[in-house]
């Protein structure tokens, strides 16, 4: 069993930033792609960023390329989200998620991940 556990969300103003990190227990991830994802309300929950076990493979969506980075430290088993130059459009629950099928490719779409956090509540401001 894998437990995920979102921490790094809050209030911020357009055009700051956040550090989201997400810490896995339970099992070592250091195998397994992982990814964030996001919810805004009354909205479909949508693929955010990815990077493959080692972190030799990243992949963004659109909306955040340029912005956002994802990374990624194996020793202590956590995911980070580093958010910069954020927009009001980017206000959602952040969720990361394991792949844990050992994939050649990174994932995009919510079907295809094993084990979900709880998620963190982001909220841009004007």
């Amino acid at each position: 069993q894998v437990q995920l556990v979102e921490s790094g969300g809050g209030l911020v103003q357009a055009g700051g930033s956040l550090r989201l990190s997400c810490a896995a227990s339970g099992r070592t991830l250091s195998s397994y792609a992982l990814a964030w994802f996001r919810q805004a309300p009354g909205k479909e929950r949508e693929f955010v960023a990815a990077i493959s076990w080692s972190a030799g493979s990243t992949y963004y969506a659109d909306s955040v390329k340029g912005r956002f980075t994802i990374s990624r430290d194996n020793a202590k088993n956590t995911m980070y989200l580093q958010m910069n130059s954020l927009k009001l459009e980017d206000t959602a629950v952040y969720y990361c998620a394991a792949d844990l099928s050992r994939s050649q490719f990174l994932r995009v779409t919510i079907y295809e991940y094993d084990y979900w956090g709880q998620g963190t509540q982001v909220t841009v401001s004007s």
